[in-house]
């Protein structure tokens, strides 16, 4: 019988906050059933395993980032939507480390089918992208290379990864200024530009 109280909800908050606190290889049942001073089976009555428990996380996170990059992106375009892109992925990432790596965690579709976070990200990519004058297949093209540099920025920040003198945050504002020099001026794919 389930513990009153718990609910799947309740479990997936305390999840991603276990996973900003110790890292998403932390977490598991028996981790987050001491949190609530249960046995492990308790929590099998609301989540299935340890990977719901983790994809619940990962669709929490997934809200609330796209909520944040949502507020900040509106009524922007260009550079200002860019950097305010940008700087609200950045930013979630840091606060949360843990709720953000599960973000970054390989899904099957089933388990995404119905993420209305997963869906408005992209919306909100391909909308900030399509400020540049892209179509497909360039809009996928460079949703990759946005999604890969700031992933790629922010692993390297999380980990220490950054250990020249120069300010970390001014790497940043710079590579903004490089990406949206790079939107403007998007190889055409029949001007011979681009390499293979």
């Amino acid at each position: 019988m389930a513990r009153a109280g718990l609910t799947a909800a309740k479990l997936t908050e305390a999840a991603a906050e276990l996973a900003d606190e110790v890292g998403l290889d932390k977490v598991t049942v028996s981790a987050l059933a001491r949190r609530f001073g249960v046995k492990d089976a308790s929590l099998y009555s609301h989540v299935k395993n340890l990977r719901d428990l983790r994809v619940r996380v990962a669709l929490l996170a997934s809200r609330e980032m796209t909520d944040r990059i949502g507020a900040a992106v509106a009524g922007r375009a260009g550079k200002e939507a860019l950097v305010a892109f940008a700087d609200a992925y950045r930013g979630y990432a840091l606060a949360h480390p843990g709720r953000y790596t599960a973000t970054q965690m390989r899904f099957a579709p089933e388990e995404i089918a119905d993420s209305e976070g997963l869906r408005r990200s992209v919306e909100l990519t391909y909308g900030m992208l399509r400020g540049y004058g892209l179509t497909e297949p360039d809009l996928t093209d460079a949703g990759r290379l946005l999604r890969s540099t700031f992933h790629g920025y922010i692993h390297l920040e999380l980990s220490g990864g950054f250990g020249h003198p120069r300010a970390v945050q001014e790497s940043w504002s710079r590579a903004l200024d490089a990406l949206h020099v790079l939107l403007e001026n998007w190889p055409s794919r029949h001007d011979g530009s681009t390499t293979r």
